[in-house]
């Protein structure tokens, strides 16, 4: 599993961080830090929080595929 984000969406409302703070990182100017983070078992709790938590859809949550595998 992992996350996208999508960095033009963020509008910098920080949620995912407040709600899930070792998961999603922010820049100095408070904007997601990644484009993609990998998501272990332990931390997918987490990682649907702070995906629900943005009021701008800009993280998306998918699923491993086999074709990533390749």
């Amino acid at each position: 599993m992992k996350i996208i984000a999508n960095a033009g969406l963020c509008s910098g409302h920080a949620r995912c961080a407040a709600v899930s703070p070792d998961i999603f990182t922010l820049t100095d100017d408070g904007y997601i830090g990644f484009a993609e983070r990998d998501v272990t078992p332990a931390e997918e709790a987490l990682a649907r929080r702070g995906v629900r938590a943005c009021p701008e859809r800009a993280l998306t949550l998918v699923e491993d595929s086999a074709a990533d595998m390749v």
